[in-house]
């Protein structure tokens, strides 16, 4: 079995003021009023999230080892490549409750806050799990094996996000006015409550993430079962991937072996924690594997692209 590192109070301190920091700076600073994402500044953002990410890299690098450091990067590239299938789920929902592109921003900054809680869970969960019934890395591995094969199967996870169980129980709960009002989550509407459709497509997101938890925890509990660094590069991946969006979300639909690729890193992942106890891989390869299937991946992506006409499926 695998010891699982015990991570500093210290640690975990410096980890929730750099994100607390850097979401206050990106709201306070950033984006004080609502306009929509030009491709340069979500380029410029992008680069200062992975800028900010890298950063943390080589500061766990420093306190903790270049295992650590190794592992963290590999987590990190991980947890970049899957939350990229969210950009074309992310065009979904906003599609089907008609967000306005100004409004779009909103919702991902407050998606956020949902997803640091749900991968938080998740993490925890997973991590005692293999504390304390280890053979469960047998169920993990089977479960990204089979998110491996669907995800090959299925160019989106959810083609109508607005039928998806939150979002009908949603309406169900509370009163739904279909117009927006500003970027107002609820208005009154006769002297009652009621929800817009940006809450609406905010469930939808939070909801997708759960599915998107499922398989991305897993895939990084394959890289170590510390959680400082499982939660940690989750984290960081996850705030990035609002300016990402924003930066690509014009392209990827283009990329036309990306599922195929993304569908190769859980499949990797998965068949590295079944055999981790017998035949294991070490961080370095996984890191050369991981690296090596993305750039395959751009490159036949590159030389064989999708037809204009096909785009947007």
């Amino acid at each position: 079995m695998i010891p699982i590192p015990e991570t500093s109070a210290e640690s975990w301190a410096v980890l929730a003021i750099v994100i607390v920091a850097a979401l206050a700076a990106d709201l306070a600073i950033f984006h004080r009023r609502s306009q929509e994402i030009k491709l340069t500044t979500a380029l410029a953002e992008s680069a200062g999230w992975i800028g900010l990410a890298l950063a943390f890299n080589a500061w766990v690098y420093w306190i903790r080892g270049p295992q650590a450091g190794v592992q963290f990067l590999t987590g990190y590239l991980v947890e970049k490549s899957l939350s990229a299938d969210n950009i074309l789920l992310f065009l979904v929902i906003f599609k089907a409750f008609g967000v306005p592109a100004r409004r779009q921003h909103r919702v991902l900054y407050y998606g956020v806050f949902g997803a640091l809680v749900l991968r938080g869970i998740f993490v925890y969960a997973g991590v005692e799990l293999l504390r304390k019934f280890h053979p469960i890395l047998y169920a993990f591995g089977g479960l990204l094996l089979l998110a491996s094969l669907q995800m090959m199967l299925a160019e989106t996870r959810e083609k109508k996000p607005e039928r998806n169980w939150m979002v009908r129980l949603a309406r169900k709960l509370v009163n739904v006015d279909p117009n927006y009002e500003g970027e107002r989550f609820w208005l009154k509407r006769n002297g009652k409550r009621m929800a817009t459709n940006l809450l609406l497509a905010l469930v939808a997101v939070e909801s997708m993430d759960i599915v998107f938890a499922v398989d991305s925890v897993p895939a990084v509990l394959a890289i170590t079962r510390d959680a400082f660094i499982v939660y940690s590069s989750n984290a960081f991946a996850i705030l990035g991937l609002r300016a990402l969006y924003f930066a690509l979300a014009d392209t990827f639909p283009r990329v036309r072996y990306f599922h195929q690729g993304l569908a190769a890193i859980l499949a990797f992942m998965g068949f590295k924690m079944i055999l981790s106890d017998h035949l294991p891989i070490s961080d370095l390869a996984s890191l050369a594997a991981i690296g090596g299937i993305l750039a395959a991946t751009a490159a036949v992506s590159w030389l064989n692209p999708r037809r204009p006409e096909k785009a947007g499926q």
